[in-house]
């Protein structure tokens, strides 16, 4: 078990936190001092390494024990139905529960504008039933390609990104990324949502993690940044999920992209541990020697240590937004906001 450092802050930096949130949708950097458990209140932060094949699924879970953090060693998601359940039951105090999620939490604009429906939680509640039975189908022949069925192709094949857009009467790919997707600070462009082939590929996840999550919870559950922001949904609402994306938090933790690593290799892991060693050493004063060992070892052998590796990484990249070292992050277009929502911990002002 790993202990996370205490906080003892002013209330003064607490009031100019809170009234910075209200105004700005996210901490101002000069503001970044106050208590991750004065500001905002979680009792538990999980970190879901996502996959549509369940055994590819792993987290990192943090529960907050008085004015510290105790994190465990990656773990398997398990049964997606009582997750939430089994997750708010690791609170050894009041608070409320914020999961994060790596796989695509929103809509590209352009076709959020071409369904007629209102936003994206409306969408949500269309999505799978009547007209949009068939929206979570992948897509096998180019002819089924419409707006109401926009995931292609099922497999490879003869299949080409100009049969996605003529099918959904888009010009270009880019219209249909998401703004927090387009390429930024060396990154290149994400993969579209309903592109579903090739190894970047992130529909299948997406469809995979709102059937099983999402949908089934809406009305228990805060969508951020849809529902608002991040600060009061974590002080009003039992349940926050949000968007994350690892590759994002590497940066963050100051892991360069030259000379070129893989995390899918054991080696490319063990190669980057020092950068993962010193944020824990910065921000966790009490660091476990297994989890240090697992960290310096590059987690497991297996196929599975990569996920292992990303579930840590993004959960240390929540931790950084709610401990108040980083900005929530947050769109600025109101339509954006609408349609598109935000990857936790991304700069406002990218894409």
């Amino acid at each position: 078990m790993i202990v996370c450092g205490k906080f003892l802050k002013s209330r003064f930096q607490f009031l100019a936190n809170l009234f910075s949130y209200q105004r700005y949708g996210a901490l101002r950097p000069d503001f970044f001092r106050v208590s991750a458990v004065e500001n905002s209140f979680p009792s538990v932060i999980a970190h879901c390494d996502w996959g549509s094949d369940p055994k590819k699924r792993w987290m990192a879970v943090a529960s907050r024990a008085g004015n510290y953090w105790l994190l465990g060693a990656p773990e398997v998601v398990g049964d997606t139905a009582d997750l939430f359940d089994r997750l708010r039951l690791r609170a050894q105090s009041a608070g409320s529960l914020l999961i994060g999620f790596d796989f695509p939490i929103g809509l590209p604009l352009a076709y959020g504008h071409r369904t007629g429906l209102t936003d994206f939680r409306d969408a949500l509640d269309h999505f799978g039933s009547d007209v949009w039975s068939d929206w979570y189908s992948v897509c096998e022949q180019k002819g089924e390609i419409s707006i109401k069925r926009p995931f292609y192709p099922m497999r490879p094949g003869g299949t080409k990104q100009e049969h996605l857009l003529s099918g959904l009467g888009i010009e270009t790919i880019n219209q249909i990324l998401r703004q927090c997707e387009k390429a930024h600070d060396g990154r290149p462009d994400a993969c579209s949502l309903f592109w579903t082939l090739g190894g970047n590929e992130v529909g299948k996840g997406a469809i995979s993690g709102w059937k099983e999550l999402i949908v089934p919870h809406l009305e228990q559950i805060a969508i951020w940044p849809f529902d608002g922001p991040l600060v009061d949904l974590l002080k009003s609402r039992e349940i926050t999920i949000a968007e994350t994306y690892p590759g994002d938090v590497y940066g963050q933790l100051g892991i360069p992209r030259s000379p070129r690593w893989s995390k899918r290799k054991k080696e490319g892991r063990i190669v980057v541990a020092p950068h993962l060693l010193r944020w824990l050493a910065n921000n966790i004063p009490n660091l476990d020697s297994e989890t240090s060992a697992l960290v310096a070892n590059g987690f497991s052998d297996g196929p599975d240590g990569e996920d292992q590796f990303d579930a840590l990484v993004g959960l240390f990249g929540m931790l950084d937004v709610v401990d108040g070292r980083r900005a929530a992050g947050s769109p600025l277009d109101s339509a954006i906001l609408k349609w598109e929502g935000w990857i936790m911990g991304q700069s406002s002002d990218t894409g």
